[in-house]
């Protein structure tokens, strides 16, 4: 008799190295596999679980408005997009939302919108992007072509024109690549997929200004750095800086997928009916989810939780890094953290999942925490006393 894991190799596209593991429930920060093996999740699907798994009042919500409506059409409005609009343009710096179902599709709806904006403001030679280098914003074609790694763009070529890539964090670089034609400036408040890299500060407020005064968009991804990852509803909040367009997805609706463009009000303005569209976009099921995550992050003190985990997380880690010295830095904010290490952490990673922890990489030498939101102080120790067992014995083999 085949194994799962057959079956699915048998029918599914080869575009994931998936380890072979079959999960089948969840509760808390912990996941089951079909085999009964326990796992303590600290990837949370990649940033996306914000409430773990089995919260009630999620289950709850979403199962109620499953029963009552799950699809229209936006030709009509419903009431849950309405409120999870409401809640964001409340919370953030922004007037006017546009949902779609994932970070790639918010992208390509954020560099639409950039173009659109740059033309009518400023000609239709407006219509350059600046992005970074190292950088990630999805897989579909436009998202990759902004996404400053060749290593996802070589075999998809030719890319679309009209994109420069500069290195991040060198505002020398940056400066000297607008033009005329630069419309918009796109990055990451933190580098996921290129490392954990932060912005500096100083960087990004410069960023800011110098979009200001060259009637330049600044268009921040935070498909993973939003909806509490940092402490805050969103990473832009932590460099004081405002953003014209924010790119969301992942964590808001917490496992049902959905995205959205949140943008200034005379940015978004330049949508008109016809320019844009999502047949799924602010669904009433994808909706329900995102209104229990955005009311546990800012009316039932998740943001102030996630806050003080964070702390016990950067604690862990900087033992962590005192102990072992094949560990290089430390990197991140909040629950987004990144361990970097002088040697591959595949063989990690994998020992890892046997002892009953789940971890993400970010590229060859990073691991990536992304735990669940709601994680606890003691759940954090347990994560971080499987990894000190695990680089133990890596350490003797190293040292042998």
């Amino acid at each position: 008799m085949q194994s799962w894991v057959e079956r699915g190799e048998k029918v599914r596209m080869n575009t994931y190295s998936s380890f072979p593991i079959v999960m089948e429930k969840g509760k808390g920060v912990y996941i089951w596999d079909v085999k009964g093996n326990k796992y303590l999740d600290f990837g949370a699907g990649i940033a996306v679980n914000a409430l773990g798994y089995g919260n009630d009042t999620y289950i709850e919500t979403v199962s109620n408005q499953l029963r009552r409506l799950c699809h229209c059409s936006n030709l009509y409005w419903n009431q849950p997009s309405i409120e999870v609009a409401e809640y964001l343009v409340k919370n953030t710096c922004f007037q006017r939302v546009f949902f779609c179902n994932s970070g790639a599709e918010a992208v390509e709806g954020a560099l639409k919108l950039g173009r659109k904006y740059g033309k009518k403001m400023k000609g239709n030679h407006s219509c350059r992007i600046i992005s970074m280098q190292q950088s990630f914003h999805g897989r579909t074609l436009g998202a990759i072509t902004v996404t400053g790694q060749e290593k996802y763009q070589k075999a998809f070529t030719p890319l679309l024109p009209g994109v420069d890539y500069v290195p991040f964090n060198d505002f020398a670089a940056l400066k000297k690549a607008i033009s005329e034609e630069t419309c918009a400036i796109l990055l990451e408040p933190i580098q996921g997929e290129g490392g954990i890299w932060p912005a500096k500060k100083e960087y990004l407020q410069a960023v800011r200004k110098l979009c200001t005064e060259n009637h330049i968009l600044l268009i921040v991804d935070e498909v993973q750095t939003g909806i509490g990852r940092t402490g805050n509803l969103f990473a832009y909040e932590c460099y004081d800086i405002e953003p014209d367009i924010l790119a969301t997805a992942k964590g808001l609706g917490g496992g049902i997928p959905i995205g959205a463009i949140l943008a200034k009000e005379e940015v978004a303005s330049c949508f008109m009916p016809g320019d844009h569209a999502s047949t799924f976009g602010g669904n009433p099921l994808s909706c329900s989810a995102a209104k229990v995550v955005l009311q546990k992050l800012l009316e039932e003190g998740l943001l102030e939780e996630v806050k003080k985990n964070s702390k016990y997380l950067q604690q862990g880690l900087l033992y962590l890094q005192e102990k072992y010295n094949f560990i290089k830095e430390i990197r991140g904010i909040g629950l987004m953290k990144g361990l970097e290490f002088h040697i591959p952490i595949a063989e990690i990673i994998k020992e890892c999942i046997d002892q009953g922890l789940l971890l993400v990489g970010a590229g060859s030498h990073v691991i990536r925490f992304v735990p669940p939101l709601v994680i606890s102080k003691k759940e954090i120790e347990e994560g971080i006393q499987i990894l000190d067992q695990v680089l133990q014995r890596i350490h003797k083999n190293t040292i042998k």
